[in-house]
């Protein structure tokens, strides 16, 4: 089942969203003035997770990090302590896998430490390319390897760019493969519009993460999320769904 991440820029977008709560799967907290997946204040995170309903998970990007693993431990708790379920963690300055892996593991102690239900997602970039840091397809391998619970792609420059300009669908089926291979749930993101849910859908991806696709004019920055342009996108979703399974019964 394909899960839909709504990622409100704050309290009253997070208000927005819980009117369509039965639309969405997960209410994500970011800040993205700060960066693709900007961390927002502890107390933002608190605010949203009340102000949505208890049965939809809450989560949070602890933001495009740098290498810096005992700092982004403690970030990570952060958001953990303030009530996501979902922990994010942007490697945006890790330019190895190694060093991926050394701050993810750090985080999935920092979280597990304090609640062993939480889920950690180790975050990359579709456009690594422009920004030198670790390659979308080791991401998988990374969460692995750190005891993590998810493989993300997003982008990191948003200038209308999106996921597929950067990796394909065949190569974003092949890190959805690689991360079912390891256990992991896989997460694509990056400018998804409703018109990239076929592929997503065909690819088996598992969580997909929208901002702009419902907002007001499609616009990330200047557009609001409104709660019937989720229920859209949502219904959109379905549809392929339905469609997907529709074929897979009939072939066989």
């Amino acid at each position: 089942m394909l899960l839909l991440l709504v990622s409100p820029d704050g309290v009253e977008e997070a208000r927005d969203c819980a009117k369509a709560a039965e639309h969405l799967d997960i209410v994500d907290v970011k800040k993205p003035d700060e960066g693709s997946l900007g961390a927002n204040f502890p107390w933002v995170i608190r605010e949203i997770r009340d102000a949505v309903p208890a049965d939809r998970p809450v989560s949070a990007t602890v933001g495009d990090v740098p290498y810096k693993p005992g700092t982004v431990a403690q970030a990570a708790l952060g958001a953990a302590v303030s009530g996501a379920t979902y922990i994010k963690v942007g490697l945006y300055g890790c330019t190895t896998p190694e060093q991926a892996v050394d701050v993810m593991r750090g985080v999935v102690r920092a979280v597990k430490d304090f609640r062993p239900d939480a889920l950690v997602v180790a975050s990359g970039y579709a456009d690594a390319h422009r920004i030198g840091c670790v390659n979308p397809l080791a991401l998988p391998d990374v969460a692995v390897r750190s005891g993590a619970d998810a493989a993300m792609l997003d982008t990191a420059v948003k200038d209308g760019t999106r996921l597929f300009d950067h990796v394909p669908p065949d190569v974003c089926g092949e890190f959805v493969r690689r991360a079912h291979d390891g256990g992991l749930l896989a997460a694509l993101a990056g400018s998804v519009q409703a018109r990239d849910l076929a592929a997503l859908t065909r690819i088996g991806t598992d969580i997909v993460g929208v901002r702009g696709a419902v907002c007001e004019g499609g616009d990330r920055n200047s557009g609001r999320i409104r709660p019937q342009l989720v229920a859209a996108f949502r219904a959109e979703m379905d549809r392929h769904a339905r469609e997907r399974t529709a074929a897979a019964t009939t072939a066989g």
